[in-house]
C-alpha cells in the first residue's frame, strides 16, 4: 500500500528529474489534480511537507471522546451542559457546545421526548367503564 507521503515525494521525485505533469499523469500514480495540486505546493514552498491544519487544536483526545460518548449512553436523557459537567469531572474543560459537537461527530443527535396530550378524568373513567362491561 503506497501512503500519501511516498506518493507526494514519487511525484516530486519525478518532477525534479525533469517530467512535465502531464508525463507525470501518464503514470497513473494518483489523478490528474493530486498530481498538479502537488507540484504547485512543492514550488510555493519548497519543500513536499503539508502544512500544519489551522485553527485551534482541539480540547479533548480521542480517549476522551469515547467517554464522553459512553457518559451520554449510560443516560440518553442528559442534556449537554449535565454531560459538559460530568466530563469536567473526568478531567476534560469543554462547553456544552463542545459536547454537542463531540456527540455530533460519533453520530449521535439530540432528540426531545414527543409531547402528548394527558388523558382527562372523562376519558380514563370511560375506559375503566368499558373494561367492566366486558
Amino acid at each position: 500500500m503506497v501512503t500519501c507521503k511516498e506518493t507526494r515525494a514519487a511525484i516530486i521525485a519525478l518532477h525534479k528529474n525533469g517530467f512535465t505533469g502531464k508525463d507525470i499523469v501518464a503514470t497513473k500514480i494518483a489523478p490528474k489534480s493530486t498530481i498538479y495540486r502537488f507540484i504547485k505546493n512543492f514550488k510555493e514552498r519548497g519543500s513536499i511537507l503539508v502544512k500544519k491544519a489551522s485553527g485551534h487544536p482541539r480540547k479533548s483526545s480521542e480517549r476522551q471522546d469515547r467517554l464522553l460518548k459512553r457518559i451520554q449512553l449510560r443516560d440518553r436523557s442528559a442534556t449537554s451542559a449535565e454531560l459538559a459537567q460530568e466530563w469536567q469531572q473526568a478531567g476534560v474543560s469543554a462547553s456544552a457546545r463542545t459536547v454537542r459537537r463531540r456527540l455530533l461527530e460519533d453520530g449521535l443527535v439530540s432528540r426531545r421526548a414527543a409531547k402528548k396530550p394527558l388523558r382527562s378524568k372523562k376519558k380514563h373513567q370511560g375506559q375503566i367503564d368499558l373494561l367492566q362491561k366486558v
